[in-house]
């Protein structure tokens, strides 16, 4: 009799521990998902340059200091996710200067945009950090050199980077940085959830499976 009951004792307690597991799952799932809902409230920002369609179903937000050596080598990493995905992924910047000096680019990169020049003025300003951030400090007239070929007005640019609107997105990414934790660059999320942890294969995953997840 003592083997039969064994067996059952055996049974009931696998069976209670796949159900703990599977609840436990269940509610890391529904956590999760509802920390990425929570998230969109400080992600979904009008003001933010986008690249990729608008109707695009994965949204990645990456918060970004243009004086950090890494967003400069993410950059065409997501933007390769991208061509991957083509039209299921869209990219939206948030600005994240922790660096010294990288406000004023930031500035010079909303200045640009006035002239319907962003990403030019992006890829040259990524380009050149060698030159103008050394040490991941921002010298800013080491910058202007290297934006000469893009076509820019840059006596506008000096002019409309202190607009007052540029300090207001500034302002409103740092707040939204702070409410997300975000203390070092780059930082992403896809539709609404952080990395793990970081790394070019945590985020290649995540979209990954979004992008399965969406379509």
């Amino acid at each position: 009799m003592k083997k039969p009951v064994f067996i059952v004792s055996a049974i009931v307690l696998l069976l209670v521990f796949l159900l703990g597991a599977y609840l436990y799952k269940s509610e890391k799932l529904d956590k999760s998902a509802k920390v990425a809902e929570q998230n969109q409230v400080f992600l979904a920002r009008e003001h933010a340059p986008k690249l990729g369609p608008a109707e695009a179903k994965v949204h990645i937000v990456e918060f970004f200091d243009p004086a950090c050596g890494t967003c400069r080598e993410f950059y065409p990493l997501v933007k390769d996710l991208m061509k991957a995905n083509r039209d299921k992924i869209r990219l939206s910047l948030r600005y994240a200067p922790f660096h010294a000096g990288s406000d004023n680019v930031v500035r010079i990169l909303e200045a640009a945009r006035k002239q319907d020049k962003f990403w030019q003025t992006l890829e040259a300003v990524l380009a050149s950090q060698a030159y103008w951030a050394p040490n991941h400090k921002a010298e800013v007239e080491f910058l202007w050199p290297q934006l000469g070929n893009l076509g820019l007005d840059l006596e506008r640019i000096k002019r409309d980077m202190y607009a007052p609107e540029i300090d207001r997105v500034m302002a409103q990414d740092l707040a939204d940085a702070k409410a997300l934790n975000v203390t070092m660059t780059p930082e992403f999320f896809v539709n609404g959830r952080p990395l793990p942890d970081f790394g070019y294969e945590q985020l290649k995953k995540l979209v990954d499976d979004a992008v399965a997840k969406a379509y």
